[in-house]
C-alpha cells in the first residue's frame, strides 16, 4: 500500500495528544474540527489500527498511539530542523561556499574579497583550495568546491569558462640584474640567457607551450635550468641568481615576488586569460551565488596591479 501520511497527519496526531480534544486541537492549528477528524481518518487507515479511544469528555490515546507519539514527535521536530536550515541557506544565513584559485588570486586578490563578503554574511562558511590550473578544473568537476578562478588549462566541454582579467608576460630577474633598469623587453634581451620555470603540470607552462606554437617561438621551456612546482620556489631559484622566468604579472605581483624586479615583455606580447570556472548545468547556491557576484563586481571595478587589464561586459580589455 502506498504511504500517503504527511507532516500535516503528524501535527494533527500531536495535536490533538496534547489537547485531549479535537476540538482544542483544531483551533489550535486554526483548521475545522471536521478538517481534523477526515486527517486522523486518513492516518488510522493508513495505519490500520485506533490511534484514538474517543468518550463523551476527552479523547485518549491508545496504546499505540501512546507508542507512536514519541516518533511523531521526533518526525516533526527533524523535520523543522531541516527545513528551517534550508530556508537559512535560501536567505544566506547559513552554509558554505568553495573556491579553488591560484596561488597567485588568493595571494593578491581574494583576500580582500573574503573580508568583504563576511562582513555582510558573518554565518557563511568560506573554505579556499591552493592549486594549480589542472587541479582548479579537477575540483570543479569533482564538485569539491563552488567554482573555481584561474586559466583555461583543458577547455573542458563540462566546464564553463567565462573571462573576466586578462594578465600580461612578463620577465622577472633578481633587483642586481644587468637588465633590471629596463622598462620594456623584447625576447630578444633573454633568449640566451639562463632560465627557470614552473614544472609542466602548472597553468602557467601549459600557457607558455601554448604561446611557444602560437608565435613560433622557442621559449627554452625543455631546456630550463630548474624546474619548480610552486611560485615560492621559483622566486627562490631567481633570487639565488639561477636564471631569469616568464611569469604573469598577478602572479609576480604576489609577496614571494617582493625582492625581485618584473618587466613587461613587449616583443611578442604573451598574454594569458584568468576565467570563472563553474560546472556546466550545475546550479550555484545562494551563497556562492551571492559570493560569485561579489567576485565579478570586484574584478570589474577594483584597482588591478600593472599590467593586469579588466575585462568588461562587452568583452572588451580595460586596462588596471
Amino acid at each position: 500500500m502506498t504511504n500517503n501520511i504527511s507532516i500535516r497527519h503528524l501535527r494533527a496526531f500531536t495535536e490533538i495528544a496534547k489537547n485531549g480534544s479535537f476540538t482544542r486541537a483544531s483551533e489550535a492549528l486554526h483548521v475545522t474540527q471536521s478538517t481534523l477528524t477526515a486527517t486522523i481518518k486518513q492516518l488510522e487507515e493508513q495505519a490500520g489500527l485506533r490511534l484514538f479511544d474517543r468518550t463523551t469528555r476527552r479523547v485518549l490515546l491508545t496504546g499505540e498511539g501512546e507508542s507512536f507519539l514519541p516518533v511523531a514527535e521526533k518526525l516533526i521536530s527533524d523535520f523543522d530542523t531541516a527545513f528551517n536550515d534550508l530556508k537559512a541557506t535560501t536567505s544566506q544565513q547559513k552554509g558554505q561556499v568553495g573556491i579553488a584559485a591560484s596561488p597567485s588570486m588568493i595571494g593578491r586578490i581574494l583576500p580582500e574579497i573574503i573580508k568583504s563578503y563576511h562582513h555582510d554574511h558573518p554565518q557563511i562558511g568560506i573554505y579556499l583550495r591552493d592549486d594549480n590550473a589542472n587541479g582548479i578544473e579537477r575540483r570543479v568537476l569533482d564538485n569539491d568546491v563552488d567554482f573555481g578562478i584561474g586559466s583555461n588549462h583543458s577547455n573542458l566541454p563540462e566546464l564553463n569558462y567565462q573571462v573576466v582579467l586578462v594578465d600580461s608576460y612578463g620577465v622577472v630577474l633578481p633587483l642586481s640584474h644587468p637588465l633590471s633598469d629596463e622598462k620594456e623587453l623584447i625576447w630578444q634581451d633573454i633568449a640566451a640567457l639562463p632560465q627557470v620555470h614552473l614544472t609542466e603540470d602548472t597553468g602557467t607552462r601549459a600557457q607558455l607551450y601554448n604561446l611557444e606554437r602560437k608565435f613560433s617561438l622557442d621559449l627554452r621551456l625543455s631546456g630550463s635550468l630548474v624546474e619548480v612546482s610552486t611560485p615560492a620556489g621559483l622566486a627562490e631559484m631567481i633570487e639565488t641568481g639561477l636564471g631569469v622566468s616568464l611569469l604573469p604579472a598577478l602572479a609576480a605581483s604576489t609577496s614571494a615576488f617582493s625582492n625581485l624586479r618584473f618587466i613587461p615583455l613587449k616583443e611578442p606580447r604573451l598574454e594569458r586569460e584568468i576565467c570563472i570556472i563553474s560546472r556546466q548545468g550545475r546550479s550555484l547556491s545562494p551563497a556562492a551565488e551571492s559570493l560569485l557576484t561579489l567576485v565579478l563586481s570586484k574584478f570589474e571595478h577594483a584597482k588591478m596591479p600593472n599590467h593586469v587589464s579588466h575585462i568588461d561586459d562587452k568583452g572588451v580589455n580595460q586596462e588596471g
